[in-house]
């Protein structure tokens, strides 16, 4: 059975796409902390991403299994940073300053 559904508004999706990607490059300069700009920055681009798979990978109009494989990808990749996030603090740090001689009193 096919079934047919309303053709998407594509120049609309191009005009949400390009107003996200503007927002991107002015977010660069906002006078916030660079944490917060990563965060952002990643949610609008989640944002487009999320754009384009709907609708030129056509997937709002596939079954739900499909968009649960669509989806997959983006959980186990979230999961693995969080396991891996506390190997990063098990690293040392190591400093770009060359060591200084020890101080002798006179």
């Amino acid at each position: 059975m096919t079934s047919t559904h309303k053709q998407p508004n594509y120049i609309g999706v191009f005009w949400w796409l390009l107003a996200l990607t503007i927002l991107e490059v002015g977010a660069i300069f906002l006078p916030i902390a660079r944490l917060l700009i990563g965060i952002l920055l990643v949610g609008m681009a989640m944002s487009k991403a999320a754009l384009v798979a709907m609708y030129f990978m056509h997937l709002k109009f596939e079954r739900r299994t499909m968009g649960w494989i669509a989806v997959a990808p983006l959980v186990l990749c979230v999961l693995l940073v969080f396991a891996l996030l506390p190997d990063l603090s098990a690293t040392p740090h190591r400093s770009t300053a060359p060591p200084q001689a020890p101080v002798t009193p006179h």
